[in-house]
């Protein structure tokens, strides 16, 4: 069993604490400008050169699109319900319970889990996510339209690019297709890393409320994975993606958003720190499930 484990989880959970450790130590670490990095030069750049290499036909990929939709609809409607009932707020906990971290951890548990098919999957599961994650998500927690942030994204640009590549049976030339592979190549390194900075810095508080909503965003995640897969008929690598990218904890950019507008940022803070950790007991039994 930890033959099988080990090659998966023990790269995640090392970065991890490369950038814990490196943050605990007090060393120099500007988040700012490493997600900017990741933001607007990595994660485009491995949309594209992921996206574009054949690993997966066309068909898949929009399957995929299709699938992740659904996942959205019925993971925020399950959430709304649940927080309607326990008479929370609605702009502070929704986001952190429909958007798991599809892209620090999701993207490198389904490479290393599934090799680059499962690369090419996560990423069209991912894709779809930021679309929704970084409009309906942002004005969820905003109240308000933000249009304008949508379209500074590079992310929104580089799906485009790669959809445009896609069904116009275009290629990049060679140097250009090692170039967008090399610099995507940092990028999940370096969001790993920028994670357990991130969760070295989070101040929590409400412990107890956090952790009833970590649970529910992983117990959520599992269930509503479980089911979409179930029910659009996924088998193989497609099915192990989609329910362990829906199986994510909370996204760290739910605690941005939380902070920018003030939505409980510590509660969220203590989502993604419990769910994160939780979820390090979670995936085993999950991996041995779905590889």
């Amino acid at each position: 069993m930890l033959q099988t484990l080990l090659p998966v989880t023990g790269p995640v959970m090392i970065c991890i604490l490369v950038g814990f450790c490196w943050k605990k130590l007090n060393v120099p670490y500007d988040t700012d400008m490493v997600t900017r990095l990741v933001m607007c030069i990595g994660a485009p750049c491995l949309v594209v050169a992921a996206m574009t290499n054949g690993a997966v036909s066309r068909s898949v990929i929009e399957e995929m699109f299709w699938v992740t939709l659904v996942l959205i609809m019925v993971t925020l409607l399950l959430a709304a319900i649940v927080i309607a009932l326990s008479r929370q707020s609605m702009r502070a906990l929704l986001g952190p319970l429909v958007f798991p971290n599809a892209g620090n951890m999701g993207l490198p548990v389904c490479l290393f889990a599934f090799g680059d098919r499962g690369l090419v999957l996560a990423l069209a599961v991912f894709m779809m996510l930021s679309l929704v994650h970084f409009t309906l998500g942002i004005a969820l927690v905003s109240g308000r339209s933000v249009f304008q942030e949508m379209i500074r994204n590079p992310i929104i640009y580089s799906i485009a690019a790669a959809l445009v590549m896609i069904y116009g049976g275009l290629s990049l030339p060679k140097w250009a297709q090692n170039t967008v592979s090399i610099l995507g190549d940092m990028t999940i390194p370096l969001m790993l890393i920028t994670l357990g900075v991130s969760l070295a810095n989070m101040q929590v508080s409400h412990l107890g409320k956090s952790v009833v909503f970590a649970l529910l965003r992983l117990g959520i995640g599992v269930a509503v994975g479980l089911g979409v897969a179930t029910g659009f008929g996924l088998t193989g690598v497609a099915r192990g993606v989609v329910i362990l990218q829906s199986a994510m904890p909370v996204a760290v950019f739910n605690y941005l958003f939380a902070m920018r507008y003030g939505r409980e940022p510590q509660v969220v803070a203590g989502m993604v720190v419990v769910s994160t950790l939780l979820s390090f007991l979670l995936l085993p039994a999950l991996l041995i499930y779905v590889i």
